[in-house]
């Protein structure tokens, strides 16, 4: 008897998601309008040169985003990607040592501790109920530490193994491999939240865990796998990264803080919870990264890249909390009030005539 009811729990999110989205439109118009100002103010931005140095930044932060995405939409936040990301590369510099024997030891090992990471995080939010900021913010103070005096022991030019580097250059019709990562990784994901009932049953879990919880879902293990998930996500980012960078510092995860919240937001993740496209939140990655490229060549200081995050937050959050069905609702009500009235006048004026 408890199927039925869970299948019907399960729909709600879908149905409530169909409402929404035109929330996920506005980054893809906002994306037009960032190229057209890019083609006024600074057309070297857009030369084919430029999109491909920038496009594995973007999948970086795409992938980052993506993680966050999930935690938002179970109703949480993760502010520990930066140390995440450091750690992860870290790891990767200490266990390999630069050497190709290393080298696959060393990249399970920054995986299985990221996740490591997520699964701390989850477990003081999803089954201790403690506040996401808080836990998030003290877990990554802890990581980075733990990061800080694990790094003393290597040696100041501590490289990845070559092939690793190699990999980190490696091209695939032209873009460079994280990308594909991070498109092969919106595609599964996607799937799996829109065509499966675990994807199902995670969407009705953030977007109601009472109603999820009386449907006979396990909401705290829902929770706690969004963020054990997201910590594997920021583990791959700093693999990719470390790869990229060849010489990661202690700095590498030092972007990752605000910009995943911005492009999740920007991306139509509702804060709500249990409404989010990971392909609009990808889309948004894109749009923060040639957003800071143009303020670059513009000359303007990095500062300025972190006001715009900001803002960016900002104003995702004013759009989450516009009901786009109710507005819809809204103008046809009004135009269908202007066509009576106007009917109306039209009959009177008959009658006067006649």
């Amino acid at each position: 008897m408890s199927a039925p009811a869970v299948a019907t729990s399960s729909s709600a999110p879908l149905k409530s998601g169909s409402q929404f989205q035109t929330r996920f439109l506005a980054i893809w118009i906002g994306m037009l309008a960032l190229i057209a100002l890019c083609a006024v103010i600074v057309p070297r931005s857009l030369l084919p040169s430029t999109f491909l140095a920038i496009i594995p930044l973007a999948a970086f932060l795409a992938i980052t985003a993506i993680g966050e995405a999930l935690v938002i939409m179970s109703r949480g936040i993760d502010l520990s990607i930066p140390a995440t990301i450091t750690l992860s590369s870290t790891i990767i510099l200490g266990l390999s040592r630069g050497r190709e024997e290393g080298l696959l030891i060393a990249v399970i090992g920054a995986l299985f501790f990221a996740a490591a990471i997520g699964l701390v995080n989850g477990f003081l939010v999803a089954v201790l109920k403690l506040n996401a900021l808080i836990v998030t913010l003290a877990v990554g103070a802890i990581t980075s530490g733990a990061t800080l005096w694990y790094r003393e022991s290597l040696p100041a030019e501590s490289r990845v193994p070559p092939r690793m580097a190699e990999l980190g250059d490696a091209r695939f019709l032209g873009l460079n491999i994280s990308v594909w990562v991070a498109g092969a990784l919106v595609i599964v994901l996607t799937v799996v939240l829109r065509k499966t009932r675990i994807g199902r049953r995670f969407s009705a879990v953030g977007a109601n865990p009472r109603a999820a919880w009386v449907a006979g879902i396990n909401v705290p293990a829902y929770e706690l796998a969004s963020y054990v998930i997201a910590g594997l996500l920021y583990g791959v980012a700093g693999v990719l990264l470390s790869a990229f960078i060849r010489n990661p510092t202690l700095k590498v995860g030092d972007p990752y803080l605000l910009a995943p919240i911005a492009a999740a937001i920007l991306g139509g993740t509702a804060i709500s919870g249990g409404i989010g496209s990971l392909t609009a939140v990808a889309g948004a990655a894109l749009f923060l990264t040639q957003l800071g490229q143009m303020l670059k060549m513009l000359g303007l200081s990095s500062a300025f890249q972190f006001v715009i995050q900001g803002m960016a937050i900002a104003f995702g959050m004013a759009v989450a909390g516009v009901n786009f069905q109710q507005l819809l609702e809204m103008v046809k009500g009004a135009r269908g009030r202007r066509s009576n009235v106007a009917g109306g006048a039209k009959g009177a004026s008959r009658d006067r005539e006649g």
